[in-house]
Parts: C-alpha cells; sequence; structure tokens
C-alpha cells in the first residue's frame, strides 16, 4: 500500500500543534517533536513525546487540517495516545477470572454461573405432567377435589400439577433438594486440586514413614471419594482439618513410631536388719572400753 503523502501547510504547522498539546498538558510535559502522520487528504497528526513520569513511550497527538483550497490550518483534536513502546496497563480481566483460592472474605458473594461446567442438575425431570399421568387422561375434576389442587379453564390435558407431586417437591421430601450437584468434571477437578496440595508426589508425602491410609488420624470422605481421599484429624499435622490423598503421608501418622515410656529408677533399698558386732578391747589403766565399729574408726560416729 502506497504510503500517504503529508500535507505540505499542515506538516509546516508544528507551532500550532505544539501550543495546542502545551495547553492540554500540564507545564513542560510536552517534549521534541517526533514526526508528522497524514491521516488522509490536508488532515495530518503531529507526535510530541511525552515528559509525563507515569506515561513512558507516550506521545501527545495533535491532528491539524485545512480545508480544499484554503492555506489556514485549523485544530481538530489533541489527546495523548501510547506510542510503540509505551506502557501500558495489564489486559482487562473479568473478575470471574481473576478471583482466586483465598480471595473471599466475610460478606464477599461469589454467584456461579447457569452453565458451570463444575455443576449439574441435583434432579432431572420438569414439574409438567407426564403425558400418560392422570391429569393428562382427563382427570383433572378428580385432581381439583384435592385441596391442593388449582383448576384453570381448558382442557383436562393443560391442568397444572397438585404442589406435592412436583419433582421439586419430591426431592425436597427426599433430602435430594440441592438443585445443583458436583458434576463429574467437578469432582475431577477438586480432586486434581487436593492431589496436587497433598498428595503422594509432595515433599512430606515422599519422606514420610507411612501414608494416611493406614493413619488412625484419616477420616474417609464419602461417596466416590472415598476411595481416594479423606480428612486428616491430627492437630499436629500440617495437613490437620485438610483432604488429604490416600497415598499422602507426614511425620505425625499414628503408627509411625510409639514413644517409649519413660524409665524410672529403683526405689532406694534401706538395710536396717544388720547389725555390726561390738568387740571389747583392755583399757590401758586396768579398764576395758567398746572397740569402735567401722564408721566411729572413720571419724563418722
Amino acid at each position: 500500500m502506497r504510503s500517504r503523502t503529508p500535507d505540505r501547510l499542515c506538516a509546516a504547522a508544528v507551532d500550532l500543534a505544539r501550543a495546542a498539546a502545551e495547553e492540554v498538558a500540564l507545564p513542560g510535559m510536552v517534549g521534541d517533536h517526533i514526526e508528522a502522520v497524514a491521516d488522509a487528504d490536508r488532515v495530518v497528526t503531529h507526535l510530541f513525546a511525552s515528559n509525563e513520569p507515569g506515561y513512558r513511550g507516550w506521545r501527545w497527538a495533535v491532528t491539524v487540517a485545512r480545508a480544499s483550497r484554503a492555506k489556514l490550518v485549523t485544530l481538530d483534536e489533541a489527546v495523548l495516545l501510547p506510542g510503540p513502546d509505551a506502557l501500558l496497563a495489564p489486559e482487562w480481566v473479568p473478575w470471574s477470572e481473576r478471583l482466586r483460592p483465598g480471595d473471599m472474605g466475610p460478606g464477599d458473594l461469589l454467584p456461579t454461573e447457569a452453565e458451570d461446567l463444575r455443576l449439574e442438575p441435583g434432579f432431572s425431570g420438569e414439574d409438567g405432567p407426564p403425558p400418560n399421568s392422570a391429569v393428562a387422561e382427563g382427570m383433572a375434576a378428580e385432581v381439583a377435589d384435592t385441596e391442593e389442587a388449582d383448576v384453570v379453564p381448558g382442557s383436562p390435558a393443560i391442568q397444572p400439577t397438585p404442589a406435592r407431586g412436583g419433582i421439586a417437591d419430591v426431592a425436597e421430601e427426599l433430602g435430594m433438594r440441592r438443585a445443583r450437584v458436583l458434576s463429574r468434571y467437578g469432582l475431577h477437578a477438586a480432586a486434581d486440586r487436593w492431589e496436587e496440595a497433598y498428595g503422594a508426589k509432595t515433599p512430606m508425602a515422599q519422606a514420610a514413614p507411612a501414608t494416611c491410609l493406614t493413619c488412625g488420624f484419616l477420616t474417609p470422605l464419602t461417596g466416590s471419594l472415598r476411595q481416594a481421599f479423606g480428612v486428616c484429624a491430627n492437630e499436629f499435622a500440617p495437613a490437620d482439618g485438610r483432604v488429604v490423598s490416600l497415598s499422602y503421608g507426614c511425620g505425625a501418622h499414628s503408627e509411625a513410631a510409639v514413644m517409649p515410656k519413660t524409665p524410672r529408677p529403683p526405689a532406694p533399698v534401706v538395710d536396717e536388719t544388720v547389725v555390726e558386732p561390738l568387740s571389747l578391747r583392755p583399757e590401758r589403766d586396768g579398764g576395758s572400753v567398746e572397740e569402735a565399729g567401722p564408721a566411729e574408726e572413720l571419724g563418722h560416729s
């Protein structure tokens, strides 16, 4: 594509463009003239460097134009635009994609999409009457005799189903009132996340003496996840209260080691039954004295 040649009079209106940029920008924030770009016939944009501290690589763009056969150049607009190497803000990302685990706080609400792949309907079917139901066969009058039924004008086939006969009401009586439950994709996503955090490949599990499968502090989950995961109930373990893989392990395993009992020293023995005999020896002056025992001879009398 052939490049457009800038209009001579518009390209020469550098001073007019600079004055317009300086009027919009802060004092001293308009730098050197970079170039003049032709936008159309007799329409030229002058680019000036921006000295704004937070706008590295941005340029002041001032567009000037003139009418056909006119020699007077007029001002069109002056804006601050990013250049090829400008410092730009990151691309905007929806909040649902920016959210990370741990971002939720007290009072925050996290709505789920209607088509969330992690969820699926908790029960199937609609609240309308089946094709071969008594209502569809023309027995609306009998149903109307109950206090829970409403009869509307029209064919018996379009009579509403009694409230207690709806799928949702039956599900609620059976304890299955949850409108949506985890889908197979949701189960696999949760299992992968838990396996990565507390699984066999973690450094803690690699150095563990045994796995959680044989630990007495493990509380197994219910349902299909019971085959691979449980909850740690050891307050001294690094995964206390967390969902752990059965192949995970740590040094707080219940059977890793049995702490030996502290040995007690033997009780002291007091021998009070031994009596040492005393011997008599002649006194020098003719008398006699008792011969001292071993303790007295040692000076411990």
